[in-house]
């Protein structure tokens, strides 16, 4: 697979025009305009039940929204999305069902090669190369519900790595980890990018890694940072209004951006966030 990181030039993976959502009438995502461009690691934040998970349904054709265009790798989602990598919300169910890690990966070859239930030895190559990648392949053979919290969420990025997507996407992956962990998966998924594109969502705007290129905040409406600043408004987005935070910086240097809307650098998705 060749990098992505020099292919700028290429159409952007994933762009979304006027599109907005509602539950039971009630607004999740108002008007949202995005474009990420191929290449790019996109950490998306926002308060708990602000649209970040709908978000990316959405992206994926998981869910369809009552208004507006979504385009995935070009083309609509329900034909791309087998390109694409998508680790869901850790559930605790995962450790309830009787399988071996190496048969929960091979699960993500299903629906998109069109094999299963019986694979061939090619496939569980890919998903032995897959847990080997993750650093799991030594327990290849352990019953999931056996695996701590950060040995299930490898195992889960194994499965959303097995058919070798375009495009990965991640919710909450850093959840029931330690902060080691967290270290190891983000180092990990920063040399991934190296050949896809990264989007994870985080509702912890200290989980703003290194790697991470832009940022989109997600609280109904959805706007585009260029960059991977922590801000204080993205803070008080994250606490609300009317628990305004401070920023602190531990020997990490960091620009303070302006409001949504405001000043260069910071603008909401009406064109892409493009410059």
């Amino acid at each position: 697979m060749k990098s992505q990181n020099t292919n700028n030039q290429q159409p952007p993976v994933i762009e979304l025009e006027d599109v907005c959502f509602s539950f039971n009438q009630a607004p999740v995502l108002v008007d949202v305009n995005l474009t990420v461009k191929r290449g790019d690691f996109v950490a998306i934040i926002g308060p708990n039940g602000g649209g970040k998970t709908t978000l990316v349904k959405i992206i994926l054709g998981l869910l369809k929204p009552q208004k507006g265009t979504v385009r995935l790798l070009g083309g609509a989602p329900q034909k791309t999305s087998k390109r694409a990598g998508y680790m869901p919300q850790y559930a605790t169910g995962e450790k309830d069902f009787p399988i071996r890690v190496i048969d929960t990966v091979l699960l993500g070859l299903m629906g998109v090669t069109g094999c299963g239930p019986f694979f061939n030895r090619q496939e569980i190559v890919k998903a032995e190369k897959a847990l080997e990648l993750v650093g799991m392949e030594g327990l290849k053979g352990q019953r999931v519900g056996d695996l701590s919290g950060g040995q299930l969420q490898r195992t889960l990025l194994a499965r959303a790595l097995v058919s070798e997507p375009e495009i990965l996407f991640l919710d909450e992956p850093m959840a029931n980890i330690d902060v080691g962990g967290q270290v190891k998966l983000f180092d990990l998924l920063g040399k991934l990018n190296e050949k896809m594109t990264i989007v994870f969502v985080t509702h912890d705007v200290g989980l703003l890694s290194r790697y991470v290129k832009s940022v989109v905040c997600v609280n109904q409406n959805v706007f585009f940072h260029p960059g991977a600043e922590l801000t204080p408004e993205m803070a008080t987005m994250m606490m609300g209004e009317e628990c305004p935070m401070e920023l602190i910086a531990h020997g990490m240097p960091h620009r303070v951006l302006g409001r949504h809307g405001e000043g260069k650098g910071h603008k909401p998705m009406r064109d892409g966030g493009k410059r």
